[in-house]
């Protein structure tokens, strides 16, 4: 993959730098905040190298990249720059429900936070581990000093909540560090400790430690998004930069320690507290329900609403039943699924596809497994919530725990290392579990050769669908065929199109035109199999059975017909030379779309048959263009 080259077919299929308010990444997707979703080429997008899929959940489009997402993410802040500081606007924000803002605000103030989780999680599972093994003990220099790195980052949550937060919601974060900061200063959390009594003007305030938390920081962090906007319309320009700060300070500290730290910390408590309820009355469901509906969440972008609990549940109780037991069953789960489907597919490429993503949903990333396999077999996505919730019930029933943070998945199991012996071991019989009675129903009850999918260039499906599929599928080269252009115009070749999904040949090789006049014509004689609503692509099928795709400029989907004529039907025969479509060029030029036409051989075996393209710089409407024959 050309990571700059993907980056830049997403920036573009998402309209442009100028309609993203910010994107931030995951492990395995580009999460964009836009200005106008109706800016986006969802089927451009789906058609780039690199991209399993995409999701919109809430607010968000959520571009499904898999592990290399951090390298396309690396290029695309490249092609941003700053840009990726934009403002909200008023119109993104209130385009879009409560319940949306609620998991975009979630999810955006978590997403930045979760590698440091991630690294601070699994070196305390890595001490586990060794303490484990025998090769260090708790009283080791070395053991100790790793010990306090791990607990940093769940020590100091309040300060890297209240930073993330104050990026998602565009104000200082620096301020926002600060009272972060505040809430876990050593001589503030020295003298709760010790109960003394401390007062702000006369003012006592609650004794309430925040180590671990989070809600705090995020409410605080709400309120001096507001609070710093009051101050800067208050301040002086000549002071605004010794005021504005101070005043902002001013106010939300105390608000911070009076009203939302304990509000926050309750409301944390509160619900760490049910969970923990319903885990030692009702042992079974949530490991259930989890493991059942992990994949509806994931889809949804709904599992980050439960981040504050289980983050709370770590400070709490130092593990949660939450979301880790279920998710690792339902995690195994699509791996299972996917690994079923490459077994029993008989295409090749879905073997390709739901073996990889199988084995990288077993590690714990299962984006590719759900987009690329879950969602679209047949199904498979009750396969998986079936083991889910059978796994997740043994699961529950026997009290697994995750002692700490990590990806849900083999990769990690070591989060499930702790004081009960034997929790790793039933967790291990819980995704064994999952694993075996998802494979067996996706093996038994899935279909696993789903329908021909309609693929789609510019917004437009470029598939063959059953009603267009031509009589004669059988290509018979008994002699060589000869495809004229039908266009004149100067040759381009394929891979110099601006259009990642021509220019790497995903719709098959061929060659592109720059046209010199608006009058496509047939280049040989046959059948019309394809034409669309919109008129700027036709798909033709000669005597011989060679497939071609003629596509008339770049995303003129997006004109819907607009400077389009068609001379024929879908169904008609056609001679070689016959008029085919009219388009005005000035006109689609004068709305800025590329007029570059390619010209695609969509059913080309290249093991099979050769490809001759002109020598040629500028060819005619009836100049020789292409020549397939048999090798």
């Amino acid at each position: 993959m050309d990571y700059s080259q993907t980056a830049q077919a997403i920036l573009n299929a998402v309209g442009g730098s100028k309609n993203i308010q910010s994107v931030t990444n995951c492990a395995t997707r580009l999460r964009f905040d836009l200005v106008d979703d109706q800016k986006v080429q969802e089927a451009t997008l789906r058609q780039i190298d690199g991209v399993i899929d995409i999701n919109k959940s809430g607010a968000q489009y959520q571009v499904i990249i898999g592990p290399d997402v951090g390298n396309v993410m690396a290029a695309l802040n490249n092609l941003l720059g700053d840009t990726n500081n934009n403002k909200t606007s008023a119109t993104a924000k209130n385009q879009h429900s409560l319940m949306d803002r609620f998991f975009d605000a979630i999810s955006g103030i978590f997403t930045p936070i979760i590698p440091m989780l991630t690294a601070a999680g699994m070196l305390k599972a890595l001490l586990v581990l060794l303490k484990f093994a025998g090769i260090l003990t708790e009283k080791a220099p070395s053991y100790q000093f790793l010990s306090f790195v791990s607990d940093s980052g769940f020590y100091f949550l309040p300060i890297f909540v209240a930073v993330s937060t104050a990026m998602k919601l565009k104000t200082n974060v620096f301020l926002a560090g600060m009272v972060g900061a505040a809430l876990i200063h050593p001589n503030f959390v020295a003298l709760v400790t010790k109960g003394a009594s401390i007062s702000l003007f006369g003012l006592k305030i609650p004794n309430v430690t925040y180590q671990s938390s989070v809600i705090p920081s995020i409410l605080a962090i709400w309120f001096m998004s507001y609070v710093e906007k009051f101050a800067d319309r208050i301040s002086p320009k000549v002071i605004k930069f010794l005021m504005k700060p101070l005043v902002t300070l001013i106010i939300v500290i105390p608000f911070t320690f009076f009203l939302f730290g304990p509000l926050g910390s309750f409301i944390g408590n509160i619900l760490a507290g049910f969970f923990e309820f319903l885990n030692q009355h009702i042992p079974w469901l949530v490991s259930t329900l989890m493991g059942a509906l992990f994949p509806l969440l994931v889809m949804t972008g709904m599992h980050w609403s439960f981040t504050p609990i289980i983050v709370q549940s770590y400070a709490t109780y130092n593990y949660e039943a939450i979301m880790g037991p279920g998710s690792f069953v339902s995690n195994i789960c699509q791996g299972a699924a996917a690994l079923a489907v490459a077994l029993k597919s008989k295409e090749l490429k879905m073997k390709e596809i739901a073996s990889s993503a199988g084995v990288t949903a077993l590690l714990g990333v299962t984006e590719p497994a759900l987009f690329g396999v879950t969602l679209k077999v047949k199904n498979v996505l009750y396969c998986v919530m079936a083991g889910g919730a059978v796994g997740g019930l043994y699961s529950g029933l026997n009290g697994v725990v995750r002692y700490t943070a990590g990806t849900p998945g083999l990769a990690s199991f070591a989060v499930f290392i702790g004081k009960n012996p034997l929790n790793i071991v039933n967790a291990f019989i819980s995704v064994g579990i999952g694993f075996v009675v998802t494979f067996a129903l996706t093996w038994f009850f899935a279909k696993t050769d789903p329908k021909p999918e309609v693929k789609t260039v510019g917004g437009t499906s470029t598939a063959k669908e059953p009603s267009t599929t031509p009589a004669n599928k059988t290509i018979s080269l008994n002699k060589p065929q000869v495809i004229n252009s039908p266009l004149a115009g100067e040759v381009v070749a394929l891979n110099e199109v601006p259009d990642p999904t021509f220019a790497k040949g995903l719709m098959g090789p061929g060659v592109a035109i720059k046209p010199e006049a608006g009058l496509v014509n047939a280049p040989f004689s046959g059948k019309v199999t394809m034409l669309f609503e919109t008129k700027h692509a036709i798909g033709l099928t000669s005597e011989q059975g060679i497939e071609i795709l003629i596509h008339l400029g770049l995303d003129t989907v997006e004109l819907k017909g607009e400077g389009f004529e068609s001379l024929v039907k879908q169904g008609d025969q056609v001679v070689l030379g016959q008029p085919l479509i009219k388009f005005d060029q000035k006109l689609i030029e004068s709305k800025h779309y590329n007029c570059i036409t390619p010209i695609i051989l969509t059913n080309f075996d290249k093991n099979k048959m050769k490809l001759t393209i002109t020598a040629k710089n500028k060819v005619n409407k009836d100049d020789e263009l292409l020549k397939v024959s048999v090798k």
